[in-house]
């Protein structure tokens, strides 16, 4: 049964010659090749500030490019994201639009006055997958590092607002991958996509 599927490059260089752009492409053509409907959000194209405060986080404007992606991310029923390992989590644009994209009245709401104090998440009966390229060997970021800063990602802000279940796709030792070894990634890739997993 076709779905409606969010792909988000999370990755701040618009260069054409990046894995994450090249993953991100195949994901998107295997799902449209299955019949899925497919969304583009490319978060390097958009324009959105940093939230500086509660007060902005709670209450302030949202931005029109943010606004049409919380929308879209709402829409949809499966959100892939596509993001390179810096620092052992998400480079800091993608964090950026995630507060912003994530913020209460987009993704969730607080208790109203008297309730039992618990929050309502909007985005519950998203599923997600988080395709994350590395310099390091997978397994060991994985195994060693515990994944953490991906679990973080899974657990603190897309479970939190209801995501779930949330799948990894980790690819590592990227800047030294074969020609051979980088076809087989994206072939997986658009495996992943016709499967809308």
């Amino acid at each position: 049964m076709p779905r409606r599927i969010v792909v988000i490059l999370g990755h701040p260089d618009l260069s054409p010659k990046r894995l994450c752009r090249a993953l991100a492409d195949s994901y998107a053509e295997g799902a449209r090749s299955a019949g899925h409907e497919v969304r583009r959000i490319d978060v390097a194209r958009l324009d959105f500030p940093l939230l500086g405060s509660m007060q902005e986080f709670q209450h302030g404007m949202v931005s029109p490019d943010i606004k049409d992606a919380a929308e879209a991310i709402r829409r949809a029923e499966h959100i892939v994201f596509v993001f390179p390992l810096w620092l052992g989590t998400m480079p800091a644009l993608l964090k950026g639009f995630l507060e912003q994209v994530m913020r209460p009245g987009l993704a969730f709401a607080y208790p109203k006055a008297g309730k039992d104090g618990s929050l309502t998440t909007l985005l519950k009966g998203h599923s997600a997958r988080l395709i994350v390229t590395m310099g390091m060997p997978a397994p060991i970021y994985r195994f060693w590092y515990l994944g953490h800063g991906v679990a973080g990602i899974r657990r603190n802000i897309l479970n939190f607002v209801g995501i779930g279940p949330v799948r990894e796709s980790l690819f590592g030792m990227v800047e030294s991958v074969s020609d051979a070894r980088r076809r087989k990634w994206l072939a997986a890739m658009h495996a992943l996509g016709k499967s809308a997993r």
